[in-house]
């Protein structure tokens, strides 16, 4: 069975712990180096200048009796034992403890003092139960060594130097490091709680629960993690409750075109019909949901490449008057038909980068909604005018019976009707707006609506002119 991983928690207080180990240890390294650098260095540095003060009231010759006196008389008065030897080999038999000879004085630290060196030795010693220091200064008659002063003063441990407050502070330091660990716990606690709290909410996602919101405790960057996680979740629901929508709407929009071809049919194939005439009505029928079903399967495939640009824009400088007036011709017939009066006011300098056809589809879309819902005898007014240097505005107007206030922030959403019914009976998709607004958009546009009941609906599109 595969061990099961730290998680984070843990790993933030494994890190936080061997932080607090490595601070101790370092503080430890800190303490013995200043122990040997502030004390051990001092004391050699005092010792070899109080041994060099002695060897500099030795003139040469053999050592007299005065010099021995002023030596004994310095041992009474200094911190360290001082002692003066003629022969370096009864140094041994001068102290007050056993050491052996060779032990204290090596050939090479021989070879020092002939040379004029001062030599250094630190050894334990079991009667004081503390480290020595000792210093052998050679009192030198040219190149003849007539004998050696020996200071010597035990060291003080570091135990001795912080035993003061040894008492005090290890328990303070003890407690200090409990009180860092246990802080430094509920540390990790708090980092990796707002994680865990996501990873829970991520699994309730990905069982399709959408609801979850993470509670925001901190503004750092862990709070502002869970805040965008929450934002994300809410997206995620809001666009899984658009996709059950755009499902059922596209479902609704199917049934009863299915049902009406399915009815009817059956009618045929079961010789439910008596008369040609009744035969070629029911084919009509049959014929014009047909067409309703095959309108609604061309907008949504149409929709669906525009918002997933999988079908680019091919771009190019457009007379933008021109698209609209090659347009508006095609609409002739159906103008003439419902006896409706179209004015247009077009100004023929404005050139815009874009795709000719998907432009002329937005026109085609506007057009087809103001001529389907203004009544026979209403007008039309198409407008282009320049807004600012770098901006057109394109408006179709209608004199139609015009939107409620309450409905025009949802003009443009998918299967919108302001009507239900009268869309219906006049076959709309509830898609053109939408693919309008998404054209546009593609285009660095924007789309706007205008619409008093009674009076008819104005479109605004806004779109950048083309510059060189």
């Amino acid at each position: 069975m595969r061990p099961r991983s730290m998680t984070l928690m843990q790993k933030i207080w494994l890190t936080i712990s061997m932080g607090v180990i490595v601070t101790v240890s370092f503080s430890y390294f800190l303490l013995n180096y200043f122990y040997q650098k502030l004390y051990v260095d001092k004391v050699e540095q005092t010792l070899i200048e109080e041994g060099k003060n002695l060897a500099g009231d030795y003139h040469g010759g053999p050592i007299t009796a005065s010099y021995r006196k002023q030596v004994e008389w310095y041992n009474e008065k200094s911190t360290a034992e001082v002692l003066l030897v003629n022969n370096p080999r009864e140094l041994s038999a001068c102290l007050p403890f056993q050491i052996d000879y060779d032990s204290l004085i090596s050939e090479s630290d021989r070879a020092k003092l002939l040379n004029g060196d001062i030599v250094t030795k630190i050894g334990y010693e079991k009667r004081f139960g503390h480290k020595i220091m000792g210093i052998i200064v050679p009192l030198l008659d040219e190149h003849r060594l007539e004998g050696v002063l020996y200071l010597y003063i035990p060291l003080a441990s570091i135990q001795d130097m912080t035993k003061e407050v040894a008492d005090i502070w290890i328990p303070l330091a003890l407690v200090f490091v409990v009180m860092l660990l246990a802080v430094g716990k509920r540390m990790a606690r708090h980092i990796a709680g707002p994680l865990k709290e996501m990873e829970e909410v991520a699994y309730k996602m990905s069982q399709g629960d959408y609801k979850a919101q993470i509670p925001i405790r901190t503004d750092d960057e862990v709070g502002r993690l869970a805040k965008a996680f929450n934002v994300m979740a809410r997206s995620i629901d809001e666009e899984d409750m658009r996709k059950r929508e755009f499902l059922a709407n596209v479902s609704h929009e199917l049934r009863t075109p299915l049902s009406y071809v399915k009815g009817y049919s059956e009618a045929i194939l079961e010789g439910m019909v008596k008369t040609k005439d009744d035969e070629e009505k029911y084919v009509r029928l049959i014929h014009r949901e047909a067409s309703r079903m095959e309108r609604l399967v061309r907008d949504l495939l149409d929709l669906a490449q525009l918002e997933g640009k999988s079908v680019p824009l091919r771009k190019v400088p457009l007379v933008f008057s021109q698209v609209i007036e090659d347009t508006l011709a095609k609409y002739e017939p159906f103008l003439c038909e419902k006896q409706l009066s179209l004015t247009t006011d077009l100004n023929p300098d404005i050139i815009i980068e874009g795709d000719g056809d998907r432009i002329e589809q937005v026109i085609h879309n506007l057009l087809d909604n103001a001529i389907r819902y203004t009544p026979n005898g209403g007008t039309i007014h198409v407008q282009l005018e320049q807004t600012d240097p770098r901006h057109c505005q394109l408006m179709i107007r209608d004199s139609g019976k015009g939107i409620p206030k309450e409905k025009l922030p949802f003009l443009g959403q998918r299967f919108f009707r302001v009507d239900e019914a009268r869309t219906r009976k006049e076959g709309g998709t509830g898609l053109g707006l939408a693919i309008v607004k998404q054209i546009i958009y593609l285009h660095g546009g924007t789309v706007s609506f205008s619409s008093e009941e009674g009076k008819g609906t104005a479109v605004f599109i806004h779109l950048p002119i083309w510059t060189e």
